[in-house]
């Protein structure tokens, strides 16, 4: 019950419109894009509409789905062929991985996988070799130790051990 004695108007004042909490600043949205990027992976695409004569170098990992002629030079990186890729050079990469088809010797640091859509006409010099049933293989197979020197201390204990048996 209203009193006049009180002071004050009778109804409570209107509540003021709830705080939103702020975004932060775009400074702060900037530096994270980059993080996301790096944490999948840099990677160059070459379409499938696009044809590349020459040399490729530089230091990311490449897709390729288009058409490729010269050499593919990205040591330390990965590149991989596409279902669409036609590629006619040589690859020299860390990793190799064939779905379409390439043309020309491929080496690599660690590893080529020729998957089972893929075509590889060409020597193969690689750690390790993956061929899948119902892939195109048509080469010769270097496999190569990812540790050069581990292989001079193998064969002087092998010298060594020889005089022994004599």
């Amino acid at each position: 019950m209203w009193k006049p004695s009180q002071s004050g108007p009778s109804t409570p004042p209107p509540t003021p419109e709830p705080s939103r909490p702020v975004p932060p600043p775009p400074a702060f949205e900037t530096p994270a894009r980059p993080a996301a990027a790096a944490a999948v992976g840099e990677q160059a695409t070459i379409g499938k509409s696009l044809v590349i004569k020459g040399e490729i170098t530089g230091s990311e990992s490449l897709f390729i789905d288009g058409k490729v002629e010269g050499s593919v030079n990205l040591p330390g990186n990965r590149v991989t062929v596409g279902r669409n890729g036609q590629v006619a050079a040589s690859i020299n990469a860390r990793e190799i991985v064939v779905l379409g088809k390439v043309r020309g010797n491929v080496t690599a640091t660690d590893r080529v996988d020729i998957r089972a859509e893929g075509a590889l006409t060409g020597d193969v010099a690689a750690a390790r070799i993956s061929i899948e049933d119902g892939a195109f293989f048509k080469g010769g197979i270097d496999i190569r130790k990812p540790d050069a020197k581990a292989e001079p201390k193998a064969a002087p204990a092998a010298e060594a051990a020889k005089p022994a048996q004599a």
